[in-house]
């Protein structure tokens, strides 16, 4: 990590809420509610049903519930993918989810455990970030800015090793003059490669950390602009807290 780099991601680090504080807790929960496009591509019916999500920090486990039924959860890691039971009982489960994606395309249906994956190992990487750039393996690198509108923002592309599980292997964070997260680009490997620029705003601060409380992903174009009228994932954020 050249010198320039390492400056805008310890300014990142710094504006979200500081490492050592990120340090200090090991679990984040939150209210979300979820919508767009995505779900009707996957032949899959989407509601406003509030859920809660809990994620691991210092690890890749994340759980969603309700799921399919009020009293069943999903279980999240990257090598396995179950629905359960509160009290514990499997309902479904697949071991190396991530290959039950192979030869997908974008309208490529998605049954309730390929649901459940996307979800646990996405919204696990947007409750971690910007601090899960700091795991091992992951390489940073600040690349030419970008402008949008009026605004100049600073950019950082990132390399994910193996074994974190995430849309795909490079992806650009884009911040604005605070530091903070405004958009983050990518392509979903599950999906077929569909590329994505999501756009993050109303922050909120939980325990001296501060979250976008929402999230709005909408096609990328070639032109590298989003497709303003092709919203694919709308994520509403409340209840935020870490312990």
């Amino acid at each position: 990590m050249n010198e320039q780099t390492h400056e805008l991601l310890e300014q990142v680090l710094i504006a979200h809420g500081g490492l050592e504080r990120w340090n200090s807790f090991s679990i984040v929960c939150a209210t979300l509610v979820t919508g767009g496009s995505l779900w009707g591509m996957k032949g899959l019916t989407q509601d406003g049903t509030p859920r809660q999500m809990t994620v691991w920090l210092h690890e890749q486990r994340a759980s969603m519930m309700p799921f399919g039924a009020p009293n069943q959860r999903t279980v999240f890691t990257p090598d396995r993918i179950a629905i359960e039971t509160i009290d514990g009982q499997v309902v479904a489960e697949r071991q190396a989810p991530r290959e039950s994606f192979r030869g997908h395309g974008e309208i490529s249906p998605w049954d309730p455990l390929h649901r459940a994956y996307f979800n646990g190992y996405a919204l696990w990487s947007y409750l971690t970030m910007p601090f899960l750039f700091t795991l091992a393996g992951v390489v940073t690198e600040e690349i030419e800015p970008w402008s949008e509108g009026a605004q100049l923002w600073r950019r950082l592309r990132v390399r994910f090793p193996e074994h974190i599980v995430t849309h795909c292997e490079v992806q650009d964070f884009y911040f604005g003059e605070d530091f903070l997260l405004r958009r983050h680009d990518y392509s979903v490997d599950v999906s077929g490669g569909l590329l994505a620029a999501q756009y993050v705003h109303d922050y909120v601060d939980a325990e001296g950390l501060r979250m976008p409380s929402k999230r709005r992903a909408y096609r990328r174009g070639a032109d590298g602009h989003a497709v303003w009228d092709e919203l694919l994932v709308a994520i509403d954020l409340s209840e935020i807290s870490f312990s």
